[in-house]
């Protein structure tokens, strides 16, 4: 008699799928359950928390190496009481002026700020021995000014993290969970900006006064350079019959200068109101996807400052009917504050040829063109 192997088989089947439904719903119980006393919420949450404390030992790392680099470079330098000067630094902070009353915002905002700028200044170079050189002390306050970014962003997470703990805010703990990554690349990029603040080597900010130094080395120079402001120089060119001043930071130290003040007295001391047109050149972020060095044309002021330079050059401009020219030079964040790349290079060229051009197209000869060449002029001279 033949035997019969379907039966047994598709009794098997039978089993193995019962068994699934009952798994299938045994899990759903539980979880259902998990779900309504929080213990499933709870579980995420310790996985947030330790992804995110992860992140901050590594937050915490940055900045304990930024701090020893800046202590290190000061013991270098002869300095007295350095972890005094870095400690200082590195909690300082600024509140800002009152904005409810607008009424000379702009100016309170600027004295705040170059107070900060003179009292830094001041600590690093009370510090240190006579004979030290000026760039040596630019470069130090820069590099300590990333120490107190990253203390400022690690302490930040760390008190969000903290305070999502303590009141048992899972909402609060999951924002921070996906911010992280954005605050990590940020942290990233000052730590890698380290090296290159303490070696006095050129960064991607200093595209706009690399520009500037291009542009003083193409052209004809009748005068300068001369300094105009503090830390911020000028020199003056002939151009196809125009004259061309070009503003910059003084190099090679690690500064911005003050271009917007610095254009003021040009315009209103010098040139007695006598100005065709102003170009700014400066780094800009780009958006992803753009290529970097990539550079753009446009209208206005191409400066990031929180608003005391840009509008000094805004209100010269038009009180003496100057067109305003921007050229921007696209670069990521991280590319903004370490080693200048070589696309940014080539773009810092294209920039000087798309400058000639503009001051060809939008002026005539006899005409006064100012170019400011924006940016930290860190490891260029002039």
């Amino acid at each position: 008699m033949p035997v019969n192997t379907t039966m047994p088989f598709a009794g098997s089947s039978s089993d193995i799928a019962t068994w699934i439904i009952a798994i299938s719903i045994l899990v759903s119980t539980v979880l259902s359950i998990m779900a309504f006393l929080g213990i499933a919420q709870g579980l995420q949450v310790r996985i947030w928390r330790n992804q995110i404390e992860a992140k901050l030992r590594l937050l915490e790392s940055y900045r304990d190496t930024a701090r020893d680099e800046a202590r290190k470079k000061l013991e270098k330098l002869g300095a007295r009481d350095p972890d005094g000067v870095v400690n200082t630094v590195m909690e300082y902070f600024v509140i800002e002026p009152v904005s409810i009353e607008p009424t000379d915002i702009i100016k309170r905002l600027e004295k705040i700020l170059r107070t900060e700028e003179e009292r830094i200044e001041d600590i690093v170079a009370r510090s240190l021995p006579q004979g030290v050189n000026d760039v040596e002390k630019k470069n130090i306050v820069t590099l300590l000014a990333i120490t107190n970014a990253l203390n400022t962003l690690y302490k930040f997470v760390r008190h969000v993290l903290l305070l999502g703990i303590k009141t048992k805010n899972a909402m609060l703990v999951a924002q921070l969970w996906m911010m992280m990554p954005f605050y990590m690349r940020i942290a990233k990029a000052y730590f890698d900006a380290v090296k290159t603040i303490s070696k006095g080597i050129p960064i991607g900010d200093a595209a706009g006064p690399l520009a500037a130094y291009r542009l003083m080395k193409s052209l004809t120079m009748e005068a300068g350079p001369r300094e105009v402001t503090k830390d911020t120089i000028y020199t003056v060119h002939r151009f196809e019959e125009r004259k061309v001043i070009i503003v910059k930071a003084r190099g090679p130290g690690s500064t911005v200068g003050r271009p917007g003040e610095a254009v003021e007295k040009i315009v209103n001391d010098e040139l007695q109101g006598n100005v065709a047109a102003i170009i700014t050149v400066d780094a800009a972020l780009k958006l992803e996807g753009e290529d970097t060095g990539s550079i753009a044309e446009g209208t206005g002021v191409a400066m990031g400052d929180p608003g005391p330079e840009k509008i000094r050059i805004e209100r010269v401009a038009v009180a003496h009917g100057a067109p305003l020219y921007a050229i921007a030079i696209k670069m990521s964040l991280e590319e903004a504050i370490t080693a200048i790349k070589k696309e940014i290079v080539d773009g810092v060229e294209k920039a000087v040829e798309r400058v000639k051009k503009l001051i060809i197209e939008s002026t005539r000869p006899g005409d006064t063109v100012i170019v400011v060449g924006v940016g930290n002029t860190l490891g260029v001279s002039q």
